[in-house]
This record gives structure tokens, C-alpha cells and sequence, in this order.
């Protein structure tokens, strides 16, 4: 699963047992390839970079294995150098045997603390920006919200150095459901997690009315925060839309002057949170980038911070491996209970998870979901599984956890945010261009083209590996260097693009009524 290659050899082969390798270039038919001990193999056909092809032969029905691991079965026969992907390599059932909590091996601390510079608040919780929030009740208070959020653009914080922005929250839902439903329930945790989040200094609630998302009891359960600094209106109360725009400008004005007081200040590590997300994947995304940022969360651990691993139907058929290293019987349970969840959730719709590959997933060299979810669960290192969570629960085991969450990357972040997610590692193939505010999003490239390709969007090259010009340790290193530098301050490339203001996007349950 952590491939070291040292080599210039025009394919890697990931484990000794593997029947096939991934294209480092575009191979051609007639190249010869010799890999390790193995025979000569010559490519039979012209074979895109990330795709993989045969080594040997493998008969129709056999395992084809990479990482080590079954990925499919061959749906047809395939003779060494031909090109394995979706003509040729069905799904299958996964065969990881669960053998819960037999792997957990506590982590043992660095000998050395680290500290990053965040903003601490009053509760004692940390954050890594300091924005301030405008959350949508309803979508129906959307555009009074972002109406707000946009009278604060450019020089209008000009006297407010320290503030990092003006953030409007706002969705697609808050009416038209159950008043005691699943959807309701997930909804308010979700507003409440962000309303609370330390990287919002201050928070303004704005209603409609009439909704059945009502202020008053979603307000009730949010966190306390000191005078001033939390604030709700309701467009109806206040007279209409422009009444409550400038009701609200009002009450932003009094926050930023507080907001503006706040500095950051050394704090121990145990105060960043780290979501982990995947998305436009490619073959390259196993092999460097998810490893990589794996070897950075270690490190991460290590030093007493918390990771959030998520995307549930994008780590089914390789659950067995979080399983192996989860902190009890009980956690496996809960991992597994969710992955029975999203069978059954599936078929309810008429699909199932093997649908999760993308077009641009399989472009890139994917061919199954379980091929996809072996190399995204890379993204988790190797330490123990401390806790599984449903979506936007708060984290508070430190370590390594799972929240259940879709593997749409705007909707899984959004819960890992709503969780307590202060920064975010999303790894990416084919080129994903996703910013979160209030969360600095880093964007980690799988493979140098990219990379240079759109390096106005991609914060780390983790090509290296595939070049062999790094080890994904040494990469790993590297990474956890920025994402501390990140969390201090530094701004992402996400960040200096102006993106982020779109991509609060909650997980919907239930009937739309």
C-alpha cells in the first residue's frame, strides 16, 4: 500500500503477488518491460499513463491484484502486456477476512511537541482562521445572506486586518420536510457544527419566519460565546429583505471590531483536526498522493493531533483493512454497521457501489470500486481507528476516526467541517479545484503533469513518488511541514483564488415534501 520506487522503470508493480502494474508514461505496443525479478513482458497494445497493464497471463475469472489485494476479477482472458480496465476487469466480492482490533497498536507520542499558531477562543478551542459567518436558517434567507456577506468584500475590511473574511453559509434546504425527521435533525446538526466552529469568530443566524428549520431552537443549542458575538434575525420580524440587510451590516460592523482583537498564539498540536478528502481521482492518487498524505497523518498523530477519514462508499471492499487496526471490537461494529448501511441505501435506489468510479476516475486509470477504495484508505497511515461518528457529529477521540459521510467531496467536507475540521488534505488526480471556507483547503497532486498543469490550484506535488525522485516518507515530511505552516497562517492556493464561498453543502435525508 506504500510503494517506495527508487527506479526509472516505465511501470511499477506495487506488491510482489500483483498480476499487473501502473503506466508511470504512456506505453506503447512493442515496449519491453522487465520489472524486478519477473520476466520480460512486451505491451501488446498502446496503454495510457496511470492504466494498468498485464504482467502475466490471467485467465477469465481470476483475481487481478494490486496493492497486493484483489481490485476485480478478469472478465475475459488476458495475456501479459495487454491492457487491464473496464473491457477486461469485472467487480467482486471483497475478500478481506475482518479480524476486528487485531492490528491496533497504540500510538506512541514524538518525543518533541510542536505547536502551530491559531487563534484561541474563549471556550479554549482553536482556530486557523478567523472569519466571521452569515448562516441561512432556510434557503429562503440564502440571498439576504450572501447580500450581507457581500457588502464586506475588498476594502470594505480594509480596517479589519485581522478578520479574514466575511463567510455567507448558506443551502438548498430548511423547509419542505419533516419537523422531526432525520433530515431536520442532520440539517441542524450540520448548521450548529459550522456555527460553532473556531475558525468563525462570530456567528449571525438569518430566518425567514415560517420555515420548519425554526431560529429559536436552532440558536438554543449553540455553543456560548461572548457577548456580541452571536446574533440572529428573522426577515420577517424585521420588516422584509432590506431591513434585515442593513440589520445585519449593522451587527457585523460590532463583530469585526471584536473579531479584529483577536492574534494568533503557539498551541499544542492536539488542537488541529485534519479532514481527509479524495476527489478526481486517477491511478496515480493510490500510489503517492493518498499514501503520502497517509504518511503525513502518522506524523500528525503522533504529535497529538486528530485526523477525519470519510467518503463511506469509497472505502467499501478495503474496510477490513481499518477494521484490523480499529481501538476495539466495538469501533469495527460501528464501521461495519455503517458500510451495511450504504448496501442497503444503495439497492433502496436501484444502484449499487460499484458505481462509485467516475468517468474521470476511470479516465485516469480506476477501474473498480474496490481498486478505488484501496488506494483511498491510503489516506488514513497506519495508525489506530479511535472512533467512528455519524456525519457532522462533533470529533472529540483524538487520533485517527471515521465519519460516515457520501463520497461527493462537497458534502463529505462539509460533515468533516461540521465535525471540527480546522484544515483540509484533499488529494486529487485528475485536477479537483475545491476551497472551504472557513476551513483552508490544500489541494495535493497526484503526478507532476498535473501539478504543472494547474499549478495556480495545486498546493503539493506528490509526483515525486511516481518519478522516484522521493520516497512517500520523505514526501510525507514534507506535506505535514506545510499543513502546520498552513494552519498558522500561510494561505492556500484555494485562498488566494477567492474560492471556498459556495461549498457548504449539507448531507439531505428524508422526504422533500
Amino acid at each position: 500500500m506504500n510503494p517506495e520506487p527508487h527506479t526509472q522503470a516505465p511501470a511499477l508493480q506495487l506488491a510482489a503477488i500483483d498480476n499487473v502494474a501502473v503506466a508511470r508514461q504512456a506505453l506503447v505496443a512493442g515496449q519491453t518491460l522487465v520489472l524486478g525479478a519477473g520476466p520480460a513482458v512486451q505491451v501488446r497494445e498502446p496503454i495510457p499513463s496511470g492504466h494498468k497493464v498485464a504482467l502475466q497471463p490471467i485467465a477469465r475469472g481470476q483475481a487481478v491484484c494490486k496493492y497486493g489485494q484483489r481490485i476485480g476479477l478478469a472478465s475475459a482472458d488476458i495475456a501479459p502486456g495487454e491492457h487491464v480496465h473496464v473491457h477486461n476487469l469485472a467487480m467482486a466480492d471483497s475478500d478481506g477476512a475482518q479480524q476486528p482490533g487485531q492490528g491496533y497498536v497504540p500510538t506512541v507520542p514524538a518525543p518533541h511537541s510542536l505547536t502551530f499558531e491559531g487563534y484561541v477562543r474563549a471556550d479554549g478551542r482553536v482556530g486557523t482562521r478567523n472569519y466571521l459567518g452569515v448562516i441561512a436558517s432556510v434557503n429562503c434567507s440564502a440571498t439576504v445572506c450572501r447580500h450581507i456577506a457581500d457588502a464586506f468584500k475588498g476594502e470594505a475590511l480594509a480596517a479589519y486586518p485581522n478578520v479574514d473574511g466575511v463567510v455567507a453559509i448558506t443551502h438548498g434546504s430548511g423547509c419542505g420536510m419533516g419537523g422531526d425527521g432525520e433530515g431536520l435533525a442532520l440539517l441542524q446538526r450540520t448548521l450548529r457544527g459550522y456555527a460553532n466552529h473556531p475558525n468563525f469568530a462570530g456567528v449571525l443566524v438569518i430566518g425567514l419566519g415560517c420555515e420548519v428549520n425554526q431560529i429559536a431552537p436552532l440558536v438554543s443549542e449553540m455553543a456560548a460565546r461572548p457577548p456580541g458575538l452571536l446574533a440572529s434575525l428573522t426577515i420577517q420580524d424585521e420588516g422584509g429583505t432590506r431591513e434585515t440587510i442593513a440589520a445585519g451590516k449593522a451587527l457585523l460592523h460590532t463583530m469585526l471590531a471584536q473579531a479584529n482583537q483577536a492574534r494568533r498564539q503557539s498551541v499544542p498540536l492536539s488542537h488541529l483536526t485534519v479532514g481527509l478528502q479524495c476527489g478526481g481521482s486517477d491511478g496515480y492518487s493510490g500510489i503517492s498522493a493518498n499514501p503520502v498524505l497517509g504518511a503525513a497523518v502518522d506524523l500528525l498523530v503522533r504529535h497529538g493531533g486528530r485526523a477525519i477519514l470519510s467518503e463511506t462508499p469509497e472505502i467499501y471492499g478495503a474496510e477490513h483493512l481499518l477494521t484490523h487496526r480499529a481501538a476495539s471490537p466495538e469501533v469495527a461494529q460501528r464501521l461495519m454497521q455503517r458500510v451495511a448501511w450504504w448496501e442497503r441505501y444503495a439497492a433502496l435506489h436501484g444502484g449499487d457501489l460499484n458505481n462509485n468510479p467516475s468517468p474521470g476516475n476511470k479516465a485516469g486509470g480506476i477501474t473498480t470500486i474496490l481498486e478505488k477504495s484501496l488506494g483511498a484508505v491510503a489516506k488514513a497511515g497506519s495508525t489506530g481507528l479511535m472512533e467512528v461518528l455519524e456525519y457532522a457529529q462533533p470529533v472529540q477521540a483524538q487520533g485517527l476516526v471515521f465519519m460516515d459521510t457520501p463520497g461527493y467531496d462537497p458534502v463529505s467536507a462539509t460533515g468533516q467541517v461540521a465535525g471540527g475540521a480546522n484544515l483540509i488534505c484533499f488529494t486529487t488526480g485528475r485536477g479537483s479545484t475545491y476551497g472551504c471556507k472557513p476551513t483552508p483547503s490544500l489541494k495535493l497532486a497526484s503526478n507532476t503533469p498535473m501539478f504543472r498543469r494547474m499549478s495556480l490550484d495545486m498546493d503539493f506535488d506528490c509526483g515525486g513518488v511516481v518519478d522516484g525522485h522521493q520516497t512517500v516518507l520523505e514526501a510525507g515530511e514534507q506535506l505535514f511541514a506545510l499543513m502546520l505552516a498552513t494552519a498558522s497562517g500561510q494561505r492556500s492556493k484555494s485562498e488566494d483564488n477567492g474560492l471556498g464561498d459556495n461549498e457548504f453543502l449539507p448531507w439531505q435525508l428524508g422526504a422533500v415534501m
